[in-house]
């Protein structure tokens, strides 16, 4: 599958972002996803995940209250709301996505392990 990422701008502090993730061509179900980010000089970090059916969803500590992800699997797509915005939230976000099944076992949150990744979309929060 591929994923396009998109949303990303240049935001001040406090502000709001809705980042996108399509996967091209299909839906979503039976997908687990992500958002993972990337700032100048630093490693790849988990931001966000959701399981395939979308009930559950876990979030890094740094920004929960603030971000929520969700999905619309007939739409074929991941977002990523992003309220409160700071500086240190400025980086390169990827979607990403793993086909799980449709299995009810297998509807849990990935941190890891994902396959597919878009192509990144630039966050850029100003002070």
């Amino acid at each position: 599958v591929q994923l396009q990422a998109s949303g990303g701008g240049l935001v001040q502090a406090g502000g709001s972002l809705r980042l996108s993730c399509a996967a091209s061509g299909r839906t979503f179900t039976g997908y687990a996803a992500g958002w993972f980010r990337q700032a100048p000089g630093n490693e790849r970090e988990f931001v966000a995940a959701i399981s395939w059916s979308g009930g559950s969803s876990d979030y890094v500590d740094s920004v929960k209250g603030r971000f929520t992800i969700s999905r619309d699997n007939a739409k074929g797509t991941v977002y990523l709301q992003m309220n409160s915005l700071k500086p240190e939230d400025t980086a390169v976000y990827y979607c990403a996505a793993k086909y799980v099944g449709t299995a009810t076992y297998r509807d849990y949150v990935r941190t890891v392990g994902y396959d597919y990744w878009g192509q990144g979309t630039q966050v850029t929060v100003s002070s």
